[in-house]
């Protein structure tokens, strides 16, 4: 039975069988439901009802879901996830580009579903804090926003200001996917959107930094061909 005060999903979809799976496993989960067939429907609810997150799929009757992204993020900062058939790259990037949280790949299981929702919404409720957190941790990963210091188990970590720079801006978005062109934006600035290297480059370089094995990275994870999170939540032991 679904949690009367749990968190309100619109589910956008236009597979009825879709939506049986998402209404069965969300509800049981706590997750309050409203569901929209069309894009105009999605629009509608979203103004009246103010869900609490989004699941977005991107084939609609009577438009393309990222359209629909945009439009939402003109005016709102609900997280969307979007949950798709589409598996291409670009298909990826064109959805986080548009202002999607996240982007899952049909078909999907329901737990990596949850745990993307659960990351979503908690970057949601710290964007509307406005106060972002003086310390940042994660595992054994701390970052000092007021004294520019990272330390790794106790440890400082000597970073480069490039290199800090990207390590708080995954840190500020913690378990979503930034895009190459997102990141770029935001730490070498707008003129430098196409220039996809640097981001590998850096990226190799404070790998060797934080991560024990940084061929194989615990915390600082790649979505290939898209971007770059860092995780979240812990890795769950054992085969998955």
């Amino acid at each position: 039975m679904s949690d009367e005060t749990g968190p309100l999903v619109l589910v956008v979809e236009d597979e009825p069988q879709m939506r049986r799976l998402l209404r069965a496993s969300l509800g049981s989960h706590g997750f309050r439901l409203l569901e929209a067939g069309t894009t105009a429907d999605a629009l509608r609810l979203v103004t009246s009802a103010h869900p609490d997150i989004v699941l977005l799929d991107l084939g609609l009757p009577d438009g393309d879901g990222l359209e629909l992204a945009r439009q939402l993020r003109e005016w709102t900062l609900v997280p969307i996830v979007v949950v798709s058939a589409r598996g291409r790259e670009d298909d990826k990037v064109a959805a986080l580009d548009a202002g999607a949280d996240d982007y899952l790949t049909k078909p999907f299981g329901v737990n990596e579903l949850l745990a993307r929702m659960r990351v979503a919404l908690r970057h949601a409720e710290r964007a509307r804090s406005h106060e972002p957190a003086p310390v940042l941790t994660f595992g054994g990963l701390t970052i000092d926003r007021t004294r520019r210091e990272v330390t790794l188990d106790g440890a400082p970590v000597h970073l480069t200001p490039i290199e800090y720079r990207l390590l708080l801006l995954l840190a500020e978005h913690a378990g979503r996917v930034l895009t190459h062109r997102q990141i770029l934006k935001e730490v070498w600035g707008p003129a430098q959107q196409n220039q996809t290297h640097y981001v590998r480059v850096h990226m190799a370089e404070l790998r060797k930094k934080i991560e024990a094995e940084p061929a194989r990275p615990k915390l600082l994870l790649t979505e290939p061909g898209v971007g770059y999170r860092l995780r979240d939540e812990p890795p769950k032991a054992g085969p998955s």
